[in-house]
């Protein structure tokens, strides 16, 4: 608990000059002001995360946060649990869509054993496991306290440990069969929205089987009576330990002064999290994309985040924050190399 508590208490807010400077720079390139919308946003939250009016971004790293379900017994999942650690596997060999897509951005895969049911061993896995999966959510919590608070930590530990050797921007990676019913469940303690509202088909359920992920969810929060006030409390008893994972990864990030891309519903239930441990960790957070995932948009509204990208994925595994990767870069090069007035010889009007 010393290092959560170390981070808490120290997560900066945005440094506000950087901001103002980022932000005259931009009024005053050769365009309407504003007209670039969204990547002219960027340009300012980057500028007040890094402390920099025009900062770079040269190493980029997408962290891959690995566990098992107890919950998955309840039949919530169209797919068994040992696709778990073959996902691992396929992710280490670079075959997954995420590591397609981070070839393309340029950006670096770590993949994050933090609880998965079965033991691999490959040289490139970070091994972190607390437990060899939660336990079944609808029959007690999902972990203990302390194995909750133990994830978190394993997160930040974990972002310290990727920005130290070079990464100036982290993005939230998953993998989990099941692990949609948690995030639902997380979901449920911040929104008065219905459980059924809130829940999706996740890998693909039928109508049958959506109701009954619907039934396991309100029978563990029944059960568990999670208490919103208390994130961690909420993690222990609905969560999931890649979750707890995910919260660490964008409370480091936030602490360190790094941006963290979000990705789809499973990172935002973590950022969830996150943000109920320390609310300025939000203004260290960048939305990739929307979900087709129910619960995704209201998650991020409860965040008050927008998110950039709509591209009717539900995969997860980072895939919508790799995406992203490539827009915050062209933010960067907008406010970088793209001309004032002046410069250009373009009168202002």
């Amino acid at each position: 608990m010393e290092l959560l508590k170390e981070v808490k208490h120290n997560i900066a807010d945005l440094d506000r000059v950087s901001m103002e400077k980022a932000q005259q720079r931009l009024d005053n390139l050769t365009k309407p002001p504003g007209s670039l919308g969204v990547l002219e946003k960027l340009c300012v939250q980057l500028a007040g995360i890094y402390k920099n009016p025009m900062p770079s971004i040269d190493k980029k790293t997408v962290v891959v946060m690995a566990g098992d379900h107890g919950v998955v017994e309840e039949g919530v999942s169209a797919f068994p649990q040992e696709v778990t650690p073959q996902m691992v596997v396929n992710f280490l060999k670079g075959g997954a869509a995420i590591n397609v897509l981070c070839r393309h951005a340029g950006a670096s895969i770590k993949c994050v054993d933090i609880g998965v049911c079965q033991d691999i061993k490959h040289p490139q896995l970070i091994v972190k496991k607390v437990k060899h999966g939660t336990q079944n959510m609808v029959k007690g919590p999902a972990m203990s306290r302390t194995e909750a608070e133990k994830t978190i930590e394993i997160g930040i530990q974990t972002a310290i440990t990727e920005i130290e050797v070079g990464a100036d921007i982290l993005a939230t990676g998953e993998m989990g069969i099941g692990n949609t019913t948690p995030s639902s469940a997380i979901l449920a303690c911040y929104t008065d929205e219905p459980v059924e509202v809130i829940t999706g088909r996740g890998t693909g359920l039928n109508d049958e089987k959506l109701k009954q992920k619907i039934q396991v969810i309100k029978k563990a929060l029944s059960l568990n009576k999670p208490a919103p006030e208390d994130p961690i409390d909420v993690l222990s008893k609905v969560g999931g330990f890649e979750i707890g994972g995910l919260a660490g990864l964008i409370l480091g990030a936030a602490y360190k002064r790094k941006p963290v891309v979000i990705d789809g519903f499973i990172s935002s239930a973590a950022a969830l999290i996150a943000a109920k441990i320390q609310p300025k960790a939000v203004n260290y957070m960048i939305p990739s994309h929307l979900s087709e995932e129910p619960g995704h948009k209201i998650a991020l509204k409860v965040l008050g985040l927008k998110p950039m990208l709509r591209m009717n994925m539900r995969l997860g595994e980072g895939t919508g924050a790799a995406l992203a990767f490539n827009l915050i870069e062209a933010a960067v090069k907008i406010i970088k190399e793209m001309a004032t007035f002046d410069e250009a010889g373009v009168s202002k009007g």
